[in-house]
């Protein structure tokens, strides 16, 4: 095979000094330099590519294993979810759950990511987190969490963007919040168009007041303190009387690899460092915390850092973790551009643009198409083929596409 090959385009200008991925809690050694790393956007056949050769039997050959997996699980995604002795594989990870768990509509629930406010509690339970910039250009979280019967509550929860609620319409969830930038949010929260589970203030005509309470933490600010709790939640999806199982307007979340399958993506480069935001300022989102993803070879996860320490769950002390890592180029744009007292944003997350998909230590370059509010994120290599990712969770991280430039991997 003959290939070609693009580098994604960077600045390696040196516009201040940013910490890398951490390995451990402590700050680490500035990042001076950009490394841009090609990826794979298309591949011809050549006259002298060697030809596959087969057997006078014409019996496929075995398949070769990695550890207890299987490879090219790009190529045997999961069939029909049935539900087998009590468990069901579930829509948002792939893996294996209670039946009632995995038919059951995930929460949406919006969470504080400025540093003042960390650490996050039961972050980690999330099957999915969004990520993306609000105003101050700082990031906002949105966990999705479908296994949350044994924690006791979530947060802190901060308020409502509108690009938020249109990315959990693609997962048929309730969505949950405290607060929301009224101009642009009051009119679809309200409507029911999203089912949701919101404090009660002023925006919100049917607020859940049950599901909410504030946390004592000296020394951080007030509105760091809001938290979601889970019996109250309950309590509220219950006299909201809100369907609690996946409707039939939600169809899929991702396609996963099946069972004993991994899928290697074995001609695609490696990238075991993933940034975002880049290694250095910006004023684009990302570039404020410098997140990075490492890779672990061991057990296949993306470990998380942030502020140049590792971001954990004060639940349980344990660093956040993903299977897959998913860049979703929007256009982007501020909505008051000519008032320098606001700078709220908006994103644009219908429609299609750019992907890059990050598992088992490769990227992929795509292509991410949503048709409408209840259709799902589809992402889609070169050959209009759909992206198999692996079991487990998954992080997306919203890009404005200004910014894209940034965004690097090594």
């Amino acid at each position: 095979m003959k290939k070609k090959f693009i580098s994604v385009l960077m600045l390696a200008l040196t516009m201040g000094l940013l910490g890398g991925c951490s390995d451990a809690g402590e700050i680490t050694a500035p990042v001076t330099t950009l490394s841009p790393k090609p990826i794979i956007i298309e591949e011809e056949s050549s006259s002298d590519s060697k030809q596959e050769s087969v057997s006078e039997s014409n019996a496929p050959e075995e398949e070769e294993e990695i550890g207890s997996f299987k490879k090219n699980g790009e190529n045997h995604p999961i069939g029909t979810r049935e539900v087998v002795d009590g468990k069901m594989q579930s829509w948002l990870t792939g893996e294996w759950k209670d039946a009632e768990v995995a038919k059951r509509r995930n929460m949406a629930v919006m969470i504080n990511n400025i540093q003042v406010s960390l650490p996050q509690y039961g972050i980690s339970k999330a099957s999915i987190i969004y990520e993306a910039p609000v105003e101050g250009r700082i990031t906002r979280l949105m966990g999705l969490f479908e296994d949350y019967d044994d924690l006791d509550h979530i947060g802190s929860v901060r308020s409502s963007r509108d690009y938020y609620i249109y990315e959990a319409m693609a997962y048929d969830s309730i969505y949950c919040n405290w607060g929301l930038a009224r101009p642009w949010v009051e009119e679809l929260i309200n409507s029911d168009r999203i089912d949701n589970v919101s404090q009660a203030l002023a925006g919100i005509y049917n607020g859940a007041p049950e599901a909410f309470d504030r946390i004592s933490r000296p020394g951080v600010g007030i509105e760091h303190t809001g938290y979601m709790f889970i019996d109250g939640y309950k309590k509220a999806v219950d006299r909201l009387g809100y369907e609690k199982e996946y409707r039939k307007t939600f169809t899929k979340a991702f396609e996963f690899a099946d069972d004993g399958y991994l899928a290697t993506y074995e001609d695609y480069p490696d990238a075991v460092k993933v940034y975002p935001g880049g290694t250095q300022s910006n004023a684009g989102g990302y570039g404020k915390h410098n997140p990075c993803f490492a890779y672990n070879e061991e057990d296949r996860l993306y470990y998380r850092t942030q502020y140049g320490q590792k971001q954990v769950d004060e639940m349980n002390g344990e660093q956040l973790a993903v299977t897959n890592v998913i860049f979703k180029v929007c256009h982007g744009e501020e909505r008051l551009p000519n008032d320098p007292n606001y700078d709220y944003l908006a994103f644009g997350v219908h429609g299609t643009g750019d992907a890059y998909i990050f598992t088992n230590g490769k990227v992929i370059k795509g292509t991410w198409k949503r048709e409408s509010d209840n259709a799902p994120n589809l992402f889609y290599d070169k050959n209009g083929d759909e992206i198999v990712l692996n079991q487990g969770k998954t992080w997306i991280c919203c890009i404005w596409d200004s910014y894209a430039q940034y965004m690097s991997w090594e």
